[in-house]
């Protein structure tokens, strides 16, 4: 869909939602004689509010998408369309860097400033560098929207893990087994603590495991399954 259909849909779609107010006081004409100041007044707040709500929104989503972009860029010191190219990889590392640090600081506590965060902490996972990492996926536990603030948490215990803080990887997954959410159910943290615990601690691994081998979950028995048969065996 062009742009300007998109804008256009989003009118139409409020001057909808704006025409049944509008209807409503119609009807009831001695009542909105009444509080027609009132009335008019939280109409035009509420109708602000949700343009501007609306705008934000997809401001967010196309800088977000902007820099995704970046990811799939080519290196390479002849262009090679329809690609985002780079001479260098430095140049290409600068302007990841610099998308994905933009996004995290203007959209913080949105669903978009998680990603990037998530993405920031990533790499920095990946150079070595986790205290930055821990402090990035430790942010977005703390402002972003739940089910990003899920994600944050099993990235941070994994990075726990690697530094051999076991139980504290092993506190932010008991707390997520205990609250899970719609895109991280209960067995699935329970799964992801297993592998955590698999080195560390493989008979707790198995008790964790062994119950979800029998679950009516087609998915999560044979992940249970396929995990006890990597653990070492019992004494």
């Amino acid at each position: 869909m062009k742009r300007l259909d998109r804008k256009k849909l989003k009118t139409d779609e409020f001057a909808q939602e704006l025409g049944v107010t509008v209807d409503f006081l119609s009807k009831h004409k001695s009542e909105s004689v009444r509080y027609g100041a009132i009335a008019l007044a939280l109409i035009v707040i509420l109708g602000g509010t949700y343009i501007y709500m609306r705008h934000q929104a997809t401001v967010r989503q196309e800088a977000l998408a902007d820099a995704m972009k970046l990811i799939n860029a080519v290196v390479s010191p002849t262009p090679q369309p329809p690609n985002i190219n780079f001479p260098t990889q430095a140049e290409l590392d600068k302007a990841w860097t610099k998308a994905f640090t933009d996004l995290a600081t203007n959209y913080r506590g949105h669903e978009e400033g998680a990603i990037a965060q998530i993405y920031l902490a990533a790499k920095q996972s990946d150079k070595g560098n986790l205290p930055e990492a821990e402090k990035l996926y430790k942010d977005v536990m703390d402002s972003a929207p739940k089910e990003y603030s899920a994600w944050a948490r099993i990235s941070l215990a994994q990075v726990y893990a690697s530094e051999g803080k076991t139980q504290d990887a092993r506190a932010l997954m008991d707390y997520l087994i205990a609250h899970p959410t719609e895109t991280i159910s209960k067995e699935q943290a329970t799964i992801e603590l297993a592998e955590i615990l698999t080195k560390s601690n493989p008979a707790d691994a198995r008790k964790l495991l062994q119950p979800l081998t029998t679950t009516t979950r087609p998915a999560v028995s044979r992940t249970a399954i396929e995990l006890i048969g990597r653990l070492p065996q019992a004494n």
